[in-house]
């Protein structure tokens, strides 16, 4: 149980303020969303557990994560509060720590990013604000956790909802000279594709650093380590280390380089504050597809990891519209489906740069069109602009860092765990005779999935063994071809398909996991079967096309997607137009109105109907 909660807007410095006194390493962030659950950690050398809460506006909340930090302190009366507030915004917090202090509560408040608000201009007597709001205020600089442990030993107040206004000078207002240009569409949106071209080109071109730098990783699993494998006498042995730990996992960790390069660029999106100016800037896009410029924060989120981004959608409006994102976000191409791409691109394209950015691109616009096919209206989009600012060298190493660590713990855990077990059963036979992999136990019980691939030019079991692998990881795809092949042996056409299977199929286990603890276990399934279906079906339709007759076939398929669609919209609304005439209809009988005449009407025209039918209630 939380003995003191840190409570605030969004992006005040909470989860800062959370590191400093645990210890921990909750991740920090310039955008909303960051902090989606409740973080508890015990505060150093003192017996005070402290609770960090997603960021709230009112004691009401809004979003799906300041209702759920709404909830955690109601369920938690008893526990002291303190509040972050940035210097530049003392005067809207001052509200809500009226709000929630209004029974009694132990409570101070801490201010942060003090230079930034003097340097722009602004002021702020301290002594006074805390003689005024009678708790105790103090800047979160320096050692200030024996002011915070006092809170705890504190008595209760109750805050008034005083005027601050002669007791601190805001900063500046209006847009900064910079902040007027990258709000500017027609400078900010290309701004905005150069930078995203750059960072491909930097990562995936043949010659950029990302192909140097996996070039190199890659020689030492696959030339230096597995060339002393050779000299090992014991065939099982030398197949154990060569195949199944250092071709498999090589294979996977020579990526390293290029996921690296792609979070970096993530990172310093997010750190200089041009993710919530992209936000705002494509909101009028985004809400023509059903989905707003919330969503952003979460679909750049699943270009590294698609778990993660489900678990940020709690940061959105309504439950109707995490659901729509959720939908989208397996379609968009996670850090771990990169292997996989740069592993089949030599097949059908030269130049693994256009590879990638092709699936990345087709990606995006399957997405896109699942927004727009389960599209609904959005509420308003209403977001605060993080500072503009240089992204500190310091946290852009720590975060890098923390990704990468996660990816190597990942491969040393579970992949490598998958890769043994995968050796152990292609290479040994019912008896545990060593056997060639055609003979082996992993043969005879995949042997009946050949088919699933065999409309793609590939009837072969170790295809569907590696796809259905990546389930459990995207990248044991990868790992999985490399150990059964060494390269990818057959045709582009049938490549290209096998890539477009992995880029539409269900996520891996983990982000299953998290969409059934956003969503329900039932529907976190049925969205994995239906997307594992369809996505064969997909890549039957793509090696269709790319091996003749596709093209007349998608030209005569069209009219009828677009009579479905109509139709579609046009059962939603007959939908909606018969669940307002019966309102209506319910909302008469309740005044005795007599609706025996009217009901056929109220069906036809419900406006009119709902009018009418107003005036005569009146």
């Amino acid at each position: 149980m939380a003995d003191l909660i840190l409570v605030g807007n969004p992006n005040a410095g909470k989860s800062t303020i959370f590191n400093r006194l645990t210890r921990g390493n909750a991740r920090v962030g310039n955008w909303h969303g960051v902090t989606v659950d409740v973080l508890e950690g015990k505060m150093q050398k003192r017996d005070i557990v402290v609770a960090d809460i997603p960021g709230v506006y009112s004691a009401e909340g809004r979003s799906l994560e300041e209702k759920f930090a709404c909830r955690y302190l109601s369920e938690r009366p008893d526990a002291a509060l303190l509040f972050v507030a940035e210097y530049a915004n003392i005067e809207r917090t001052v509200p809500l720590i009226a709000e929630l202090t209004k029974g009694g509560r132990r409570c101070a408040l801490a201010l942060t990013k003090r230079k930034t608000f003097e340097r722009e201009g602004g002021f702020a007597d301290i002594a006074a604000i805390s003689a005024r709001l009678g708790i105790a205020v103090f800047p979160a600089e320096g050692k200030y956790e024996e002011k915070v442990a006092a809170i705890v030993k504190g008595e209760a107040v109750r805050v008034p909802a005083a005027d601050l206004s002669d007791l601190c000078r805001p900063v500046r207002e209006g847009l900064s000279r910079a902040d007027r240009l990258l709000m500017n569409g027609w400078f900010g949106i290309p701004l905005f594709f150069m930078l995203l071209f750059s960072a491909f080109f930097f990562t995936f071109a043949k010659g950029s650093l990302g192909d140097l730098m996996k070039r190199g990783v890659e020689w030492i699993f696959s030339d230096l380590l597995a060339g002393y494998c050779e000299a090992i006498p014991s065939a099982a042995v030398r197949s154990l280390l060569r195949d199944g730990i250092l071709r498999s996992t090589g294979s996977v960790l020579c990526f390293l380089p290029q996921i690296a390069l792609l979070h970096l660029f993530l990172i310093l999106l997010e750190e200089s504050g041009l993710l919530s100016r992209l936000a705002v800037l494509t909101d009028g896009f985004f809400s023509a597809v059903g989905l707003s410029g919330r969503a952003v924060f979460s679909l750049l989120m699943g270009f590294g990891c698609t778990a993660a981004a489900v678990t940020t959608t709690r940061g959105l409006d309504d439950r109707r519209m995490q659901r729509r994102v959720i939908l989208c976000l397996p379609y968009l191409s996670c850090s771990a489906k990169l292997p996989v791409y740069l592993a089949l691109s030599a097949s059908f394209f030269r130049n693994p740069f256009l590879a990638v950015s092709l699936l990345y691109v087709l990606g995006a616009g399957v997405s896109l069109c699942v927004a727009l096919f389960f599209k609904e209206k959005t509420s308003p989009f209403l977001a605060e602009l993080a500072p503009l600012q240089l992204p500190r060298p310091l946290f852009v190493a720590k975060s890098l860092l923390f990704q990468i660590k996660q990816f190597i713990m990942k491969v040393a855990t579970v992949i490598l765990a998958f890769f043994l077990a995968s050796w152990l059963l292609s290479s040994f036979d019912f008896s545990f005779t060593f056997c060639t992999v055609e003979r082996s136990m992993l043969a005879t019980l995949c042997g009946g999935l050949k088919f699933l691939f065999a409309p793609i030019g590939m009837n072969d079991w170790r295809i569907a063994y590696a796809a259905l692998s990546g389930l459990v990881a995207k990248e044991n795809v990868a790992g999985a071809i490399a150990m059964f092949y060494g390269a990818f042996p057959y045709s582009g056409a049938s490549a290209f398909s096998f890539a477009v299977f992995i880029l539409t199929c269900s996520p891996c286990v983990s982000a299953i996991a998290a969409t059934a603890r956003e969503l329900g276990a039932r529907r976190a399934m049925l969205y994995a079967a239906g997307q594992t279906v369809s996505a064969l079906l997909f890549s039957y339709a793509a090696y269709f096309c790319l091996t003749g007759g596709g093209v007349y076939v998608a030209l005569a398929a069209a009219p009828v997607f677009a009579v479905f669609l109509v139709g579609r919209r046009y059962d939603k609304t007959s939908r909606k137009t018969k669940r307002h005439a019966q309102r209506i209809h319910r909302r008469e009988l309740r005044a005795g109105v007599d609706v025996s005449a009217h009901a056929l009407e109220a069906q036809r025209y419900p406006r009119k109907r709902e009018e009418d039918g107003g005036k005569r209630l009146a």
